[in-house]
């Protein structure tokens, strides 16, 4: 195998949950040899699943086994004073650390940027909040729902006669670790030509709201056009835009440019209605009689099933695709052509089947090497053959809670 982009750089990876794992994981997989610290507790994820069965295991934690493969693992306390000395032993060698403990906590601790760039002065420290270490929420405490609502993408989801919804799966937590392990990157980069490390400051709702900036702000600023929640519609497309039901589920298509349109209108068999002047302004039947336009085609959908629908499309050149399943996805075609799912075993969960790679670089290939480690799994190979501990001190350090 090819040298991996990240092989050789070190990170300790002190977090919970979704956010800061994933940066971490992320990581990891381009080769960067990561260490997880977690509490004595374990991570925050091993409680949530799923897991088989739907019993409660923290070693079978289906969102802690995928967020955590690549890495070892120690537990340590870092709120007692040895554990943090030994958090600021492991970090004399480290090139980067991944935390989302919050501003208040660190700061408390004396872990905050300031102090560890004194002692560790290339040092990278990517730290993931909900609402970032500075400005008026640095304090507050929050999770992947406040950041939807905070980032501004819970008021265009959902039906407008209902409440607002959050992207579900914690996907805005996944967008900030991702959004943190690319900036991690460049932080390499530039510490190569400065020989300086700095602080990668990402707020979880700041990157949603990044995310959303090129698509709402512009169409109010420049088109007077408000946010709304559209259901299953594109609020700013034209019709067809949107999610519609079929003989064996869903399917989304969008056609906003006429010649799509046109050809979506002779895979129909150019029906009767489309001669009614009604019927002809795209714009008003997007937003004015959106539920009247779509019960115009949905008896030809719920017809056919989504994949006749997507070969008719594809062979029509109309801009669609089939809504899958978990399952659908799994026994998908194409990514059995790419070989994209990996099995990997692992010591309590036994051989599971995982995502893949994402994407495929020739030179610095992608790799899913370790299961997730189990709590404490590498506590006497890390504590006594690299920090000099001996294993009669391990009991010790954790009848007191360090580890």
């Amino acid at each position: 195998m090819s040298r991996m982009a990240l092989e050789g750089v070190k990170v300790i990876e002190w977090g919970e949950y979704v956010s800061a794992p994933f940066c971490a994981r992320t990581l990891a997989d381009m080769g960067a040899d990561v260490l997880k610290v977690e509490h004595p507790r374990g991570d925050r994820s091993r409680r949530h699943g799923p897991f088989p069965g739907d019993v409660p295991h923290r070693e079978q934690s289906g969102l802690y086994l995928a967020l955590n493969a690549n890495k070892r693992g120690i537990t340590l306390n870092p709120s007692k004073a040895t554990g943090r000395a030994i958090l600021l032993r492991l970090l004399e060698s480290a090139d980067v650390l991944v935390e989302d403990q919050g501003a208040s906590f660190v700061d408390g601790l004396g872990l905050d940027y300031v102090s560890l760039k004194e002692r560790f002065p290339r040092l990278i420290v990517a730290s993931l909040t909900p609402y970032g270490r500075t400005g008026p929420y640095r304090d507050y405490k929050g999770h992947d729902l406040s950041a939807n609502a905070a980032g501004g993408i819970s008021f265009g989801n959902g039906t407008p006669q209902r409440e607002p919804l959050v992207v579900p799966a914690a996907q805005v937590s996944f967008m900030a670790g991702l959004g943190a392990a690319l900036a991690t990157v460049m932080a390499l980069v530039a510490r190569e030509a400065t020989g300086r490390g700095q602080l990668v400051d990402v707020a979880e709702a700041q990157v949603v709201g990044v995310l959303l900036t090129g698509y709402h702000l512009p169409t109010y600023i420049y088109k007077g056009i408000p946010g709304y929640r559209a259901g299953n519609r594109f609020r700013l497309g034209l019709y067809p835009n949107c999610v519609l039901p079929c003989k064996d589920g869903y399917v989304c298509i969008n056609c906003p440019q006429m010649e799509q349109y046109q050809r979506f209108l002779a895979l129909l068999g150019n029906p009767e209605w489309t001669n009614n002047p009604r019927y002809r302004d795209r714009r008003a039947m997007t937003e004015q009689y959106p539920d009247e336009a779509e019960g115009l085609i949905i008896p030809w959908f719920m017809e056919h099933t989504k994949e006749e629908i997507f070969a008719l499309c594809r062979e029509h050149r109309i801009p669609c695709v089939p809504v899958q399943t978990i399952q659908e996805v799994v026994h998908d075609e194409h990514l059995a052509s790419r070989s994209y799912f990996q099995e990997l075993g692992h010591p309590d969960a036994g051989r599971l089947t995982y995502p893949g790679p994402p994407y495929r670089f020739s030179a610095t290939p992608w790799g899913l090497r370790l299961p997730a480690p189990t709590l404490g799994q590498h506590n006497r190979e890390v504590l006594c053959d690299l920090l000099g501990y001996i294993p009669d001190d391990l009991p010790r350090l954790r009848a007191a809670g360090v580890i």
